[in-house]
């Protein structure tokens, strides 16, 4: 198929245009929606709890390292904008891969991505659980990581409009958590805060980079994963109303919520509390908005860092089963995948994305961290798997398009390819480092079998798929 496809109701009568159909009252995700998605996609629990893991193994050149991962970040989201706003779909980069490079990249790195966000979804309820367990310790932990997954089961699959509010309500908290922090840490270090004498000296008074660059660069690897998720606007702009506009819109703004959120409340923090004092299994954050006399700032970090757990499983439960909905168009996935409700939403996919989040839960309390551990690191590398196909994918389109094409694009990747290659040359410098490193070793090999059993079954996939395009089912038609 060659045209969009949405999750959209039909339209009522043929021949409406795109934007007609977009902007149809069940399934449309409106501007400021994909504005709080793109905002909020980039803030998680990683941030606000897995940097101080990351700042006491580095330093405060921990800077470089999320400046490093961003730039990849940067230039990835360049090359899928180009192709989003050339062509908006809900399988985003998976239906890219599947033109630019066969039905192999599409069906393989498809499933590997649904396969990561199932598996996020039940990690992000069982950290659900444990907060609000905390606060209520009489009522056990998996009972509210099953809520969790259940309430935002349910938002999901009242309509997509319901997805949207839900983001973004939950992706403003985790915004204006950050902006808070970014105002009153910037007059703690300037000294304008009661009780504050100053203290920019911090970046470097204690050794800037304590552990060298082999130090930074293991860095690079670790954050680089903090960042993914950036991708799911491109999948959500293609049920917005103006879907190349949205796309457009999120790439170019990419550069400085990178800048603003990440290495600028890095380094705030590094500034407001010396790295060596950073507590690396807790919230940091919590620990800096103590110093700045701020009342219950644990609880209040609690809060936030809940409502990012909260907000991941909703994007996820949104990105997993709109993935799963695009394979099973082309028959990588069981046709019964594609049924929709009345609201234009992939109501199986969600459950059947669901259930494996249930089991999971279930089987982390029967034997804690096994399971976990397992879908984690089988599923580690899919970021770096989706970078680089990403970087080929946007590669071979952009060289099999006309002069004519490449100058009406709406959107162009910068020193194309020479960029391409540099980000396929850090993905492998990353992939490298991960696999000396005893820590990360296991999520390297569990990663690359499952590419690899992914690649054995699809010629058996493809024949099945081959076998379905030669009867098609009004399902079929209806998807635009």
């Amino acid at each position: 198929m060659q045209d969009h496809t949405t999750l959209a109701p039909p339209p009522s009568a043929p021949g409406k245009s795109e934007g007609s159909t977009k902007s149809s009252a069940h399934a449309s995700l409106r501007p400021r929606h994909l504005t709080m998605i793109a905002l909020g996609g980039i803030i998680g629990a990683s941030l606000f709890v897995g940097s101080g893991s990351v700042i006491r193994s580095v330093g405060p050149a921990a800077l470089i390292s999320y400046a490093i991962g961003g730039a990849l970040v940067i230039l990835v989201m360049r090359m899928l904008g180009e192709m989003s706003t050339n062509r908006p779909v809900v399988g985003s980069f998976m239906e890219y891969a599947r033109e630019g490079l066969g039905e192999w990249a599409g069906f393989t790195i498809g499933w590997l991505y649904w396969y990561f966000w199932v598996g996020v979804v039940a990690f992000e309820a069982v950290i659900v659980g444990r907060i609000l367990n905390e606060w209520i310790p009489m009522v056990p932990d998996w009972t509210f990581a099953l809520a969790g997954l259940l309430l935002l089961t349910i938002s999901n699959l009242m309509s997509l409009r319901s997805f949207g509010e839900t983001e973004f309500w939950l992706a403003s908290i985790k915004v204006s958590a950050i902006v808070v922090f970014l105002i009153f840490g910037t007059l703690y270090v300037l000294g304008l805060l009661p009780n504050s004498t100053g203290s920019v000296g911090n970046l470097t008074a204690h050794g800037f980079m304590p552990f060298g660059w082999t130090a930074v660069l293991n860095g690079v690897a670790v954050v680089v994963f903090s960042y993914f998720g950036t991708e799911i606007v491109t999948m959500a702009a293609a049920e917005s109303e103006q879907p190349a506009k949205a796309v457009a819109k999120a790439t170019n703004t990419i550069v400085w919520r990178i800048v603003l959120f990440y290495i600028g409340s890095v380094a705030i923090l590094l500034m407001v509390v010396p790295w060596d004092e950073l507590p690396s299994t807790t919230s940091p954050f919590a620990f800096a908005f103590g110093r700045f006399g701020l009342p219950a700032a644990d609880q209040v970090m609690n809060a936030v860092v809940l409502t990012a757990a909260l907000s991941v499983l909703n994007s996820g439960l949104y990105s997993g089963s709109r993935m799963l909905f695009a394979l099973s168009k082309h028959g990588y996935a069981p046709r019964w995948v594609e049924d929709r409700n009345r609201n234009g939403v992939p109501w199986k996919a969600i459950l059947l994305s669901t259930v494996v989040g249930y089991v999971a839960i279930a089987a982390n309390y029967v034997a804690p961290k096994v399971i976990f551990d397992f879908i984690m690191n089988s599923a580690g590398l899919v970021a770096m798997f989706v970078y680089a196909f990403v970087a080929l994918t946007q590669w071979r389109l952009r060289n099999r398009m006309s002069a004519a094409e490449r100058d009406s694009l709406k959107l162009k990747m910068w020193l194309h390819p020479w960029l391409n290659i540099v980000v396929l040359a850090v993905v492998v410098l990353i992939v490298v480092l991960m696999a000396i490193n005893p820590a990360n070793a296991p999520q390297v090999w569990l990663s690359l079998s499952a590419l690899a059993v992914l690649l054995v079954i699809f010629p058996f996939v493809r024949r099945r798929a081959s076998a379905r395009a030669s009867t098609p089912t009004p399902s079929d038609q209806s998807v635009q």
